[in-house]
């Protein structure tokens, strides 16, 4: 803080005093300024974070699903699909297909 000499001007030791309490609240400003910046990059980060981790599950997910596509493809193909060559009629799971 500035020192106040008691011999000054009333009018100067007000100034100095308002010079101080301008430079403390700049300083609390920019405190809080830099505070509310590293807050708001952990918490972007953390988005981000877990936005890619729901990518990898989404893919994860996806693969599953082809994956039993095939399967279940490679497992019907023998039981539900006969062909008939005389009638040239298709039978699948649900019924006639064609």
């Amino acid at each position: 803080m500035a020192s106040t000499d008691p011999s000054a001007p009333k009018g100067e030791q007000e100034s100095e005093e308002s010079k101080q309490s301008t430079a403390d609240m700049t300083t609390f400003v920019q405190n809080l300024l830099m505070q509310m910046q590293t807050r708001f990059q952990a918490m972007s980060e953390s988005i981000i974070s877990k936005i890619d981790e729901m990518g990898s599950r989404i893919d994860e997910l996806e693969k599953s699903i082809n994956d039993l596509k095939a399967e279940m493809e490679t497992e019907s193909g023998p039981k539900f699909q006969e062909l008939h060559c005389n009638t040239g009629i298709v039978h699948g799971p649900s019924g006639i297909l064609a």
